[in-house]
């Protein structure tokens, strides 16, 4: 995208330019579209930062989505883990976003400690979770051999995906303060 077909950035909060939804190729916008629609994008503004490389959008986007509608991790799983990391890297954005009904104000407010109110499969994730965002050098077999007595090995290699995307997508938000 050219310097020219920048836009419009609203309130102007945006540390770099929002590229407007009507000069986005129309892949991109049915993609910004279905992501809307299944709640896996809050807002289309992260993407409309991301729009100035607009393949590289796309390809973000649909590993986005195949994380969300192919998942091998069950949704409130998911929602959790976002959450989680969403404390972590205190992105507003991804703090105040709910993609699932499956996760309760309740949730929410033990997310922050290892509450028995998750099922052990649940703490195991999101322990790693934690780990992965804030200390991941820290990981360690112990770790892997505590997720392997609730998943299998795709589901875990699924989980550690799905965590780096929502680290480096929340992380980018914030620094972009695309929200």
């Amino acid at each position: 995208m050219s310097g020219q077909r920048v836009v419009d950035q609203s309130d102007g909060s945006a540390r770099l330019p929002l590229v407007a939804l009507d000069l986005l190729p129309d892949e991109l916008c049915a993609a910004i579209e279905r992501g809307l629609a299944s709640r896996m994008l809050s807002t289309s503004r992260p993407v409309q930062v991301w729009a100035h490389r607009p393949k590289v959008a796309l390809a973000w986007l649909a590993l986005m989505e195949s994380l969300h509608e192919d998942s091998l991790l069950n949704e409130r799983l998911r929602e959790l883990v976002r959450l989680k990391i969403a404390s972590l890297t205190q992105c507003q954005a991804c703090q105040l976003a709910r993609k699932s009904e499956q996760v309760d104000e309740r949730d929410i407010a033990c997310i922050a400690t290892d509450s028995d109110h998750f099922t052990p499969a649940e703490r195991a994730a999101l322990s790693f979770a934690d780990l992965f965002a804030s200390d991941y050098q820290s990981i360690k077999d112990l770790h892997f051999q505590r997720l392997g007595c609730y998943f299998d090995t795709a589901q875990i290699v699924e989980l550690n995906l799905y965590c780096a995307l929502m680290l480096a997508g929340g992380r980018m938000t914030y620094v972009q303060q695309a929200y």
